[in-house]
């Protein structure tokens, strides 16, 4: 599990095909991998990588075929700047929100616009995606933990503050960039409980389901 508060901007150092899928080397830059070990976890992007080799400044990762299809990893390139972040101790300052780093859909940006100091960004999500996605609720782009200012049936807005955009990806990202969405994972877990045997994709209104079962007065 993470807290999607980001520790550092990495850089991938090497993409390799290694037969159909991929292997990425990623250089850590600031984040302290001190205490990792081989097998632990590390967020890129938002996207749950398992450390298959530790170097001093950088790690390995293979990435699955299912991870290139359903998040951003396949549009990937040696030089591009990535967010990081540790798997989260049991000491550890919850700051964010509970990220599992189990990416559900890709966005993109439709709209960039300056917001006095911060930047107000919006973005464009997948159908079953959107039925999470609450106003003021928590959402993960990237890796990063967020917090939903509006909302509609495909978008919703998000405000940065100046030292997001310093601290991570965020403040490079333009109108057409492809971003990694992950939402909260009590959301999921909700709709699924309260549906049973359902087929969760049958239920594309779940306001209405939580409507029907009083959650929503």
């Amino acid at each position: 599990m993470f807290t999607g508060i980001i520790e550092a901007i990495g850089e991938i150092k090497r993409v390799e095909q290694q037969q159909g899928d991929v292997r990425l080397t990623i250089s850590t830059k600031e984040l302290d991998l001190s205490d990792a070990q081989l097998g632990d976890s590390i967020a890129v992007n938002g996207v749950c990588l398992t450390a298959i080799e530790l170097t001093p400044g950088q790690f390995v990762a293979d990435v699955s075929n299912e991870t290139l299809s359903a998040t951003t990893m396949a549009d990937i390139k040696a030089g591009s700047p990535v967010n990081l972040e540790c798997a989260l101790q049991a000491q550890t300052r919850l700051g964010g929100h509970m990220v599992s780093g189990h990416v559900d859909g890709v966005g993109q940006v439709i709209e960039r616009k300056a917001d006095a100091r911060s930047v107000r960004f919006t973005f464009a999500m997948p159908a079953e995606v959107s039925r999470y996605v609450a106003q003021k609720g928590s959402i993960c782009i990237d890796g990063i933990s967020l917090t939903v200012n509006t909302v509609d049936d495909a978008s919703f807005s998000v405000n940065i503050v100046p030292h997001t955009l310093e601290m991570t990806t965020l403040g490079n990202r333009q109108v057409g960039d492809a971003v990694n969405l992950e939402v909260d994972v009590i959301a999921r877990y909700l709709e699924r409980l309260m549906l049973g045997s359902v087929k969760t994709e049958q239920t594309t209104d779940f306001a209405k389901l939580l409507n029907d079962n009083g959650f929503i007065k």
